[in-house]
């Protein structure tokens, strides 16, 4: 059976963020679109406990920019624990997608691995509009809510296993 909606989770499978500090960087770029999926972020974060104090929201000009920005939060606030990369990418005539597409998901990678922790695609990739709004708080769920999720389950993750 096809999963509709790619937002659904097991609530009962997510930990408390009561005691995490997470970083949302958001590209203005196809800002109707990562306004929302920031909204379904900073929503899902506070659902399971995250204080509005330790949630630290940036706007960058576009998706290329979210490496940037993961990379100065994590350097210049050290009690983050992880962040979320917000962003809009949509297929146009030229390889401008291809290129930015890579860069990002390199990027991401990068920056987790150099600061240890964890770095969160939340980037959409779509061919038009309707699918980039489709997973905006459309039919196909809330990639801001995946990333939030993936945030807090990727903490306490690590915690759990710096701690054996």
């Amino acid at each position: 059976m096809k999963k509709t909606n790619l937002s659904d989770y097991d609530p009962s499978l997510v930990p408390s963020g009561k005691e995490f500090r997470i970083g949302i960087a958001v590209a203005e770029w196809n800002r109707e679109i990562t306004d929302a999926l920031a909204d379904g972020a900073i929503e899902t974060l506070r659902k399971y406990d995250v204080t509005e104090d330790n949630i630290l929201l940036v706007h960058v000009p576009g998706s290329f920019e979210l490496t940037t920005a993961a990379d100065l939060m994590l350097r210049n606030d050290a009690k983050l624990d992880a962040v979320i990369c917000i962003g809009c990418v949509i297929q146009g005539e030229t390889r401008h997608f291809d290129f930015i597409c890579e860069a990002v998901s390199q990027g991401i990678t990068n920056v987790a691995l150099k600061h240890e922790k964890p770095v969160i695609f939340s980037l959409l990739t779509t061919n038009n509009s309707e699918q980039a709004f489709d997973r905006a708080g459309g039919k196909h769920g809330n990639k801001g809510v995946e990333g939030a999720i993936t945030a807090l389950k990727m903490i306490a993750l690590q915690k759990q296993l710096e701690n054996k």
